[in-house]
């Protein structure tokens, strides 16, 4: 017999359910990110207001005889290898208003202001003096022409490492290189701007330092930790009248955070596809942790190695980030608890970031360790607790897979709790791509890498890229430093020989 209660359950399962509202991971994290940009505009907006009133307040104060609160001014604050010049701003009279004396210096009173001299353009002249011989007039002697980077090329090492610089780390397209040009007078047409003075110098100037990226990236591969990530880079497929979807690899090393002994290196490598043989390929020779996301090829690399010479070691971030990206839409507390044990790790993590490795694992045997602990008792608890098909249960089902991974930073002080050093080094090829849209060819793709390369790491390592690179490509083409001694122009090995150094990347 059928009750009334039955017949009630029954209708209800066929009434049509609402269906759940699924979240978009990767829209929800672009929408994060265009909110806080919006938030940095609006305050911008906000502070550039709160200023004018404050001006507009003072000159009516002043007008009307008030007193002024003396402003805060700036004593000596700037950086000290700016250069400065000095604005004398003296009495007319010398005579001492009280009795008609004369004045004596007793001291100044020296404020510092920061100031700008736009970028110039000069044309450097080369004069080589023929010398001839009264008594034989056919001998004429002349000093033998420098090199270029081209032939008869009109562009100095400096404005190609100029133009360089501004494209791959200022994320400035050469279109807007030139039309910065012609406000100051160099008007180049589209054919000129295309084919000489950019492009093809640049392809040139990556060809010259083909040498050194292939050394830093042999440096960066040959570390016994390394990261490692890709993002997309699309380039022009002419063929096809489109773009297609190359990837450019970055392998990051940063041993700051440890008091390692290595120097911090960004190397890129471009290949066409994400086939899983690019980083087997590219780290055939690697020894050592791979820290990494949940990227299936890595996994097949380290599966793939007998002797097990290569370790992964996943990212807590991109475990939280699903677990995140749920709260956001569903104020679950479920996720919400995972949020806060993972929140309590990076405390933890934040007081011994800058210790060396022993002293970091011993601190997170004593303190992280049971809240890993924990954490891996919880998820597998409320594994079965959740709708097998809810995105709960899929975050919860890949920080379980992933978990061997996720623990190597309790037993290895020098790994990291997740691969933000790589996320940070793929950061700018996001920007540049944005506003570059794509990368002309092949080829363009690898001169991307090599840029990048080069001028990452010279920041990651407190180096000015402009003034290096002005300096490597100088010496490189004019031979004064050969190919046996390219490991005196590394970033670091150059740093300490010249004092154009700028506050080095976080870690």
């Amino acid at each position: 017999m059928v009750t009334s209660d039955q017949k009630l359950d029954a209708g209800r399962r066929r009434l049509p359910q609402p269906r759940a509202r699924r979240h978009r991971p990767h829209s929800q994290r672009r929408c994060q990110r265009l909110n806080l940009d919006q938030l940095q505009l609006g305050l911008e907006d906000l502070e550039q207001s709160v200023a004018e009133n404050q001006a507009g307040q003072e000159a009516a104060e002043a007008q009307q005889g008030r007193r002024l609160a003396p402003p805060r001014r700036n004593h000596g604050a700037l950086p000290e290898h700016l250069p400065r010049y000095e604005v004398l701003v003296d009495v007319e009279r010398r005579d001492c208003p009280c009795c008609g004396g004369t004045l004596h210096a007793i001291g100044e009173l020296r404020t510092e202001q920061l100031d700008i001299v736009p970028a110039q353009l000069r044309v450097r002249v080369t004069r080589r003096p023929r010398y001839a011989c009264r008594a034989c007039e056919g001998a004429v002697v002349v000093a033998p022409a420098p090199e270029r980077l081209i032939d008869g090329g009109m562009a100095t090492e400096a404005l190609i490492v100029h133009v360089l610089v501004s494209k791959f780390c200022d994320s400035l397209p050469l279109y807007r290189q030139g039309q910065m040009l012609a406000r100051q007078g160099i008007t180049l047409d589209r054919s000129t701007l295309g084919s000489d003075v950019y492009v093809r110098r640049v392809g040139r100037a990556c060809w010259w330092l083909t040498p050194l990226y292939d050394l830093l990236v042999g440096t960066a591969l040959s570390a016994p930790k390394l990261f490692a990530d890709d993002t997309t880079l699309p380039v022009l497929d002419p063929g096809r009248g489109r773009t297609k979807t190359g990837r450019l690899w970055c392998y990051a090393v940063d041993d700051r955070p440890w008091c390692g002994p290595g120097h911090p290196v960004a190397a890129y490598v471009y290949t066409e596809d994400r086939k899983g043989i690019r980083p087997a390929a590219h780290l055939a020779a690697f020894r050592g942790v791979l820290q990494v996301d949940g990227y299936p090829g890595f996994k097949r690399l380290a599966g793939d190695r007998a002797d097990a010479s290569v370790g992964l070691a996943f990212c807590w971030a991109h475990m939280r980030r699903h677990f995140y990206e749920f709260h956001a839409y569903t104020q679950s507390p479920l996720a919400a608890e995972v949020l806060a044990q993972v929140r309590a790790l990076y405390a933890i993590e934040g007081l011994i970031r800058g210790h060396p490795a022993e002293h970091r694992r011993q601190a997170r045997q004593e303190r992280s360790r049971p809240v890993v602990e924990a954490l891996h008792a919880w998820l597998q608890v409320h594994q079965d607790r959740v709708s097998a098909a809810s995105d709960l249960a899929k975050a919860i089902r890949c920080a379980l897979r992933h978990w061997p991974g996720l623990t190597v930073f309790l037993n290895d002080g020098r790994v990291e709790m997740d691969s933000n050093v790589v996320e940070r080094a793929i950061r700018p090829v996001a920007l540049g791509r944005k506003n570059a849209l794509f990368a002309g060819s092949d080829g363009g793709a690898r001169q991307w890498a090599i840029a990048m390369t080069l001028i990452q790491t010279a920041k990651l390592n407190g180096v000015d890229p402009q003034a290096w690179l002005t300096d490597v490509l100088e010496r490189i083409v004019s031979g004064r430093t050969k190919a046996t001694e390219l490991d005196t122009l590394l970033p670091w090995n150059w740093k300490s020989n010249n004092s154009a150094a700028v506050p080095a990347v976080a870690a």
